[in-house]
């Protein structure tokens, strides 16, 4: 616990990129800190600027939908982003902010030691895909899939979808979401990474 609210006390304060100059409030997470579920989004939007909570926007409410489609309440998982501040317009963050900030996503992962990690789109996908040494050959081809791999020192389980925040006004994308939670990533979480890389197909 000290270790980690030394975490969060340095992320509050971090000056380690441009970020801070336009954020108003940094989002370093939330959750249990003995979760065995680890969601990692990219960065946090203007709601979530504005209450320095993950999640907290029209997106955090259909990922709320979604973790009960895996059997999980959001109050059992933890919670964050690869970016702990928000970028202008909720723009993409940049590699040299995703890279200032990817030490402090690395000591949340060695800290709470999840079982399952979700990377929730292309830079949280791509990110904790490099970091377990896997390639990455983008959410449409990754999705639906689950890796045992080790991340920041951690055997967990990884896998990585859509960001719920693509699918507010695609309705295909969020049948795509609904599924992946209800098969492969509810199958992870329930095995813990007995079973991986399972597709999709595996439960159609």
């Amino acid at each position: 616990m000290e270790e980690y609210e030394r975490l969060k006390a340095e992320i509050l304060s971090c000056t380690k990129c441009p970020l801070h100059r336009t954020r108003k409030n940094p989002v370093p997470g939330e959750g249990p800190l003995d979760a065995e579920v680890m969601i990692v989004g990219e960065a946090p939007g203007r709601r979530e600027d504005e209450l320095g909570r993950p999640f907290v926007g029209m997106a955090g409410k259909l990922l709320d939908a979604l973790l009960a489609r895996a059997g999980l309440r959001r109050e059992e998982v933890y919670i964050t982003n690869v970016v702990k501040c928000r970028p202008p317009g909720n723009r993409d963050p940049r590699p040299e902010e995703v890279e200032a900030c990817l030490p402090y996503l690395v000591r949340q992962i060695a800290l709470i030691r999840p079982r399952v990690i979700i990377a929730l789109g292309r830079i949280a996908g791509s990110t904790l895909f490099r970091l377990a040494g896997l390639k990455w050959r983008g959410v449409k081809a990754e999705h639906g899939l689950a890796y045992n791999a080790v991340v920041a020192g951690v055997p967990v389980t990884l896998t990585a979808t859509y960001h719920p925040a693509s699918a507010l006004y695609n309705p295909q994308l969020r049948r795509v979401l609904e599924e992946d939670f209800q098969g492969p990533i509810k199958e992870a979480v329930s095995s813990r990474g007995a079973r991986a890389r399972r597709s999709l197909d595996d439960f159609l």
